[in-house]
């Protein structure tokens, strides 16, 4: 596999090296061992998601509060999306920067999001499905949510209509709304 670190701290895309024939091809998705190394955190496996979005679906900026926290391993399984991670995390040097990566069932293409920064996509196609491998289960109460569009992050989503958004996502606040109620991770508890 190759692994490159993003722009956002702790944040890196996994491509896989695939075998092809006439039959179509095979390759690693995730390898257990290989995320731990990379990342240098331990990461196990407690839940593993699934959205199906419509083409033009806007999901996210979505984290979780420290503790419990949540690292995500995030896949697209069909379909096409424009995969965007933000450093949310009060006191990071990068706090606010974002990394775009496209993500679709051919390539294989993961992204490892690290806890305390924020995550979303845009669907580029219909019937998209998207995996979420997550290092902590549900825990009610702990979802961190961010305006999408807030334009203090000004992130490069590619719009060319209004996006298709949960009521939730849609009146999410700002990332300053955010960091005075005081409910982004800090640098230094994830680090």
């Amino acid at each position: 596999m190759d692994v490159v670190e993003t722009r956002v701290p702790g944040a890196f895309v996994f491509t896989p090296r695939q075998i092809r024939d006439e039959r179509g091809s095979f390759f690693e998705a995730f390898r257990h061992d290989l995320v731990e190394e990379v990342t240098g955190r331990p990461f196990r496996p407690e839940q593993i998601n699934y959205s199906i979005s419509a083409r033009n679906t806007l999901r996210g900026i979505h984290s979780v509060t420290v503790p419990p926290g949540q690292a995500k391993y995030v896949a697209c399984l069909r379909g096409a999306v424009r995969d965007i991670v933000v450093d949310l995390r009060v006191g990071s040097p990068a706090f606010g920067t974002h990394q775009v990566s496209s993500l679709d069932a051919g390539s294989g293409r993961c992204v490892y999001v690290p806890e305390g920064v924020g995550h979303g996509f845009l669907a580029l196609a219909d019937d998209t499905c998207v995996s979420y491998v997550v290092s902590t289960r549900y825990v009610p109460g702990t979802q961190v949510d961010i305006d999408p569009l807030d334009p203090c992050l000004a992130l490069p989503w590619g719009l060319r209509e209004p996006p298709l958004m949960s009521e939730k996502d849609a009146k999410a606040p700002g990332v300053r709304a955010a960091l005075a109620a005081g409910l982004l991770a800090h640098w230094h508890d994830v680090r």
